[in-house]
């Protein structure tokens, strides 16, 4: 049964449940929550507006009514449905746990917060037409209220229980849904979306039930002014980007007909090309538009919400029903290539509030829930064979980054297109410098306390073999760094960037000991308080692990990339997958061959690449639960912050990589070309 016929048999189902619960809503709203507490009832009244309006946006959906939907009333809608959590609304939304928390105390306060995230993180399907989804979180909405209507039966166990059940009797939809609209193509919504409509307006871009901002609608209107030229270049390096790396890593794409296509909403001309390029290519795409412009902060604020759930029950049922989902399309699951991803940067840098207002998981929660991403990471590599598999990343400014936008996009059009030999090339030369050595020493400059010391892994035969992958433009699209899995004994020493931007957050004098290539402890300067600092790190860098190896010591090479951030002043607006092209980088976590270290990967010159594992994934089918942590992140050392990089040999003769920020081995002098001009002296 195909997607749409199957979504029409849930909404046939829930007709008349949907009709009933709707009509209590409704009750609600007309008799302004009188049957609750006088704290709680401007919650419940504002809320069940907001299911009603749910209601009204699936109703016209299924009409046809939405497809007709002007700028004009599609802006209106998309008010309505985000303004409470998009600044400055979000200060007195119930949606902001600070502000729910003042209102109606801390416990009910967390909650209903939590439903309203819920409500917001599910309206994309309610223009999707899906009555299922509203008329379930309709129900629990009742069944909370109920409980509110007896001023003494507002007991939290209750309420929280209530919650969890909710949770556990519908994770079987929830988690299925997940990973169908993964690997099958029937999940066509946004594909007609995006085939059908056209895209010289702004219109379609509400048809999303995303939230739509500056950056969607300002870039839609810029990619409709360039000319199909352009266009067709951009898509096609992003395509051929994913081409390749299948070929470079010897896997065979014509076993592949499905690749995932994430992308930002605004780029709608671009995508339609690529969509069309890997259907030449004999693949369907599956579409993951997401919305840049949502509030950060609502973001981070609900990023543990599932603490009021998170239970080992809830992970067994939860991990039962994705090993029973991933049997169940056992035939399908090999067909999907991987993700094909296109990033953005420019957005104003993000900092986020520590609000203690917000739910925290506790020590066992944490626990559970790095526990039940590492199986869900497992069950998903061997249901599409991770070994298989490939991907490809791009990235582009947004109008936010500032009114020299258009300029720094055409900058970021050419960094794409950068010419792919010369840097292999000049890259191979690094790597034959780096070959020869025991350890890699790396030295920080103008205040910089990085001090550390890499061991590299030796290759057995020097003429067939090598530690280093000459990375190019295929995975990660700029070009722009030579990489290796480090040995991780013998690594040591400290790791500080004064401002990192990881996961669109910031680090402020980020630092990290390393002993044995393990993270031995760490610290940064965000908050006025050391313990908020280390629980910054251990929930956004180190994944809620007590640490993490180092995965991966790389060289960045694209030195234009540095350059045109120095000129435009954008380096802290830069994501990682340019920043890490920058200079040298540190990842924290498992290495780059995850799920692929037995798979032979050689360079462009044919040389195997040894170093594909580490002491800890050398592990992998002895403990899988601790093989691998399934995080990896990047950490950049800039130019201007590194005095050196030296190889130091297994005879104790040592050699420059890298002199005072400037490369020294012979045949990479263009690499120091675009420092000319600059005034990074």
């Amino acid at each position: 049964m195909g997607y749409r016929n199957l979504q029409t048999e849930i909404n046939d189902e829930v007709t008349e449940r949907l009709s009933l619960v709707m009509e209590r809503i409704a009750d609600i709203v007309t008799e302004q929550g009188a049957s609750v507490g006088e704290a709680c009832r401007d919650c419940f009244v504002s809320t069940a507006e907001y299911l009603l309006l749910l209601l009204e946006i699936c109703d016209r959906s299924l009409s046809g009514e939405l497809a007709q939907m002007s700028e004009e009333m599609g802006e209106e809608l998309n008010h309505r449905l985000f303004d409470d959590v998009q600044e400055p609304g979000y200060g007195s939304s119930y949606a902001n746990p600070a502000y729910a928390v003042q209102h109606l105390g801390s416990d009910c306060g967390q909650l209903l917060s939590a439903l309203i995230a819920l409500l917001h993180d599910g309206i994309w399907r309610m223009f999707e037409g899906e009555r299922g989804f509203l008329c379930i979180y309709a129900e629990l909405f009742i069944e909370l209220y109920n409980r509110f209507e007896d001023a003494e039966g507002t007991d939290i166990k209750e309420l929280l229980s209530i919650l969890g059940s909710f949770m556990h009797d519908y994770t079987e939809l929830f988690c299925a849904d997940g990973i169908a609209r993964q690997i099958l193509p029937e999940y066509d919504y946004w594909m007609q979306l995006l085939m059908s409509e056209e895209l010289s307006g702004t219109a379609h871009l509400y048809r999303y039930g995303l939230c739509i901002g500056k950056d969607e609608l300002e870039t839609a209107r810029f990619l409709s002014g360039l000319n199909e030229e352009k266009i067709k270049m951009m898509a096609d390096t992003f395509t051929e980007g994913y081409r390749k790396g299948f070929a470079v890593t010897g896997k065979d794409i014509r076993k592949k007909s499905v690749v995932e296509v994430r992308y930002p909403v605004g780029f709608e001309r671009m995508v339609r090309q690529a969509v069309l390029n890997f259907h030449d290519m004999g693949m369907d795409a599956v579409l993951k538009p997401y919305s840049v412009s949502l509030n950060k902060q609502y973001v981070y604020d609900h990023r543990e919400d599932v603490g009021l759930w998170l239970d080992k029950a809830y992970v067994e049922r939860a991990l039962e029903v994705k090993r029973s989902t991933w049997e169940h399309y056992r035939a399908q699951a090999p067909r999907y290539g991987g993700p094909a991803v296109i990033e953005t940067f420019g957005a104003e840098p993000f900092a986020p509030a520590a609000k203690p207002e917000c739910v925290r998981l506790t020590k066992r929660q944490q626990e559970l829930l790095v526990h039940e991403r590492g199986e869900s990471s497992r069950l998903c590599s061997q249901a599409i064979r991770g070994e298989e598999r490939s991907f490809t990343i791009i990235a582009f400014p947004v109008p936010s980054i500032g009114e020299k936008f258009p300029e720094i996009f055409e900058e970021t059009v050419r960094l794409n297109t950068l010419d792919y030999e010369l840097y292999r090339d000049m890259q191979q030369r690094l790597i034959d410098v780096l070959d020869t050595a025991e350890y890699v020493h790396i030295l920080g400059a103008k205040g910089n306390r990085t001090d550390l010391t890499v061991h590299i892994a030796e290759p057995e035969n020097p003429q067939r073999e090598t530690a280093f992958e000459n990375c190019v433009a295929d995975v990660n699209i700029p070009v722009g760094e030579v990489f290796t899995t480090p040995v991780l004994a013998g690594t040591c020493g400290k790791l500080h960037v004064s401002l990192v931007y990881l996961r669109e957050l910031a680090f402020v004098n980020l630092e990290l000991e390393f002993r044995d290539g393990m993270v031995t402890d760490y610290s940064c300067a965000n908050f006025a308080d050391e313990e908020e600092n280390r629980r910054y790190i251990e929930e956004n860098l180190l994944c809620r692990h007590s640490s993490l190896p180092m995965g991966e010591f790389a060289i960045g090479t694209n030195t234009t990339a540095y350059c045109m951030a120095k000129k435009y002043g954008i380096a802290s607006r830069l994501p990682i997958l340019i920043a890490e092209k920058t200079g040298p980088h540190f990842a924290v976590g498992d290495t780059c061959y995850t799920y692929d270290e037995d798979n032979i990967t050689t360079n462009p010159d044919g040389k195997e690449i040894v170093a594909r594992d580490n002491e800890v994934s050398a592990q992998r089918g002895k403990d899988g639960g601790r093989t691998y942590f399934n995080c990896h992140t990047d950490i950049t050392l800039p130019y201007d912050e590194l005095d050196r990089i030296e190889v130091i040999r297994r005879d104790g003769t040592r050699a420059d990589v890298i002199a005072g920020g400037r490369f020294v081995v012979p045949g990479t002098g263009k690499l120091n070309e675009p420092f000319d001009g600059t005034d990074d002296e």
